[in-house]
């Protein structure tokens, strides 16, 4: 018979096997070194370019992490082989994200208490095949469907309006839908998008496609039993489509109106033109990097509102970056709470529990503490304004892709940071919600209270 410690120990070993972020950084971390050395193959090249291997796991990373920040020009620096690779890398960490993040949402979802339908319609206690089969089929069968759609429409455009064949048409509309759905930003045109900043077509499109991957699949999932019926909804749809809501209306409210009269940016469009663009670039932020305007041009009150709005990101189990919208908006009700004088915390009706008010407030200084260092060590070591270095910072951590257009210029070192933040932005809220579940537990005791002064 076993000691009470060999028990004990055996235990733990196999509660690290079990661990789910350690399955998901091994997945990520293969998929990067699998994209890294594809485009390290001559055939990944266009003709007279060459890739070091920074430039190789730079790009691998970005598109795995749907980020979209690129150290080479996508449009001349990959042929069409290297160009197909990018494509199934975003694909991949797209549907990826979203399905293990289910998974780990219903895996846990005993542990959290919660009774809420996260991912299926039927309250779920524990996760059987049965449950894993539904996640991946679910979040198969949303991909296809938006990106599906986006191709189509896209596909109609280019052929109608760029006259290029059906072939190449086609290839443009797949490649942009798959990177719009999965918040990539990776796009086959040099200026990503500012030459259509009045395509009211195309800047729908894509900007739909953004949104409808930023939700996440368990609101989607909830949204289709109950589009109609608000009232229904759980404290988790409710607070991630009223929140994107507020946002993207804000965004665009800000933008426009710091923007209007910047003759390089909106100055030079018409009226209704104006506002699509400033709606684009509200929506995309959150987490796509796709611009129709030159954010090198922008004006620093605009550069900081999409500071905040990358920062913020999208939907939990979404192909989105950030610390998420239910994070803001949990951390939002605390506040309001506490200047009422409130000795619950509620949202729309519900108690929220304290344990998720704590993981809140952790994932967001932990993610202020993770933006700082590494702004500080950009400004440090390269010689950039503290707004551009923040910008590519947060931009990469919150997996958005958008640039002041520096990235390309930064050292070794600077880039290869930006390659560890756009792991950890991608990696990094999952794995930290899981770990901080898991080690969850109660004492038998509880110490002496002693208030500090607080301000």
């Amino acid at each position: 018979m076993r000691s009470p410690d060999r028990r004990r120990s055996a235990s733990r070993v196999r509660s690290r096997r079990r661990s789910p972020f350690r399955v998901i950084l091994a997945a990520f971390g293969s998929a990067i070194a699998v994209g890294s050395a594809l485009l390290l193959l001559p055939v990944a090249t266009a003709p007279g370019q060459s890739t070091d291997p920074l430039q190789a796991v730079f790009t691998a990373t970005s598109a795995v992490s749907v980020t979209g920040l690129v150290v080479t020009d996508t449009a001349t620096h990959w042929s069409t082989f290297g160009e197909v690779v990018i494509l199934v890398l975003i694909q991949l960490g797209g549907f990826g994200i979203m399905t293990l993040s289910s998974l780990v949402a219903l895996l846990l979802s005993r542990r959290l208490g919660l009774r809420q339908r996260l991912v299926a319609q039927a309250e779920t206690s524990a996760l059987n095949p049965g449950d894993v089969r539904r996640v991946v089929i679910g979040v198969a069968a949303v991909s296809l469907i938006v990106e599906g759609i986006a191709t189509v429409v896209l596909t109609w455009r280019f052929v109608l309006d760029e006259g290029v064949g059906l072939g190449e048409a086609a290839y443009q509309g797949v490649f942009h839908a798959v990177s719009a759905f999965n918040n990539a930003g990776f796009s086959l045109f040099s200026d990503s998008l500012v030459s259509f900043v009045g395509d009211w077509w195309l800047c729908l499109t894509v900007g739909i496609a953004v949104i409808a991957g930023g939700i996440g699949f368990p609101v989607w999932t909830e949204l289709r039993s109950s589009l109609t019926r608000p009232a229904r909804w759980s404290l988790h749809t409710k607070l991630t489509v009223g929140t994107t809501i507020v946002l993207i209306v804000l965004g665009t409210a800000l933008i426009a109106s710091i923007e209007w009269s910047n003759p390089a940016t909106l100055g030079g469009l018409h009226g209704p033109e104006r506002v699509l663009a400033s709606w684009f670039q509200s929506v995309n932020p959150r987490t796509a990097g796709f611009n129709t305007l030159d954010y090198g041009s922008m004006r620093q009150g605009t550069l900081l509102v999409t500071d905040a709005l990358m920062f913020i990101g999208g939907g939990s189990a979404s192909t989105a970056g950030g610390i998420k919208v239910t994070t803001f908006a949990l951390l939002g009700f605390v506040i309001w709470a506490e200047l009422r004088g409130e000795p619950d915390v509620n949202a729309f009706g519900r108690r929220v529990p304290t344990l998720a008010q704590r993981q809140a407030v952790t994932l967001a200084l932990l993610a202020v503490g993770a933006v700082i260092t590494a702004t500080l060590a950009i400004v440090i070591m390269e010689p950039v304004s503290l707004s551009a270095a923040m910008f590519e910072v947060i931009s990469a951590f919150s997996t958005v892709g958008l640039s002041t257009g520096v990235t390309a210029d930064l050292g070794a070192p600077a880039q290869a940071m930006l390659v560890v933040l756009m792991f950890l932005g991608r990696v990094g809220p999952i794995t930290l919600f899981a770990a901080l579940v898991l080690r969850e537990h109660s004492r038998l005791y509880r110490l002496p209270e002693e208030r500090p002064i607080v301000g």
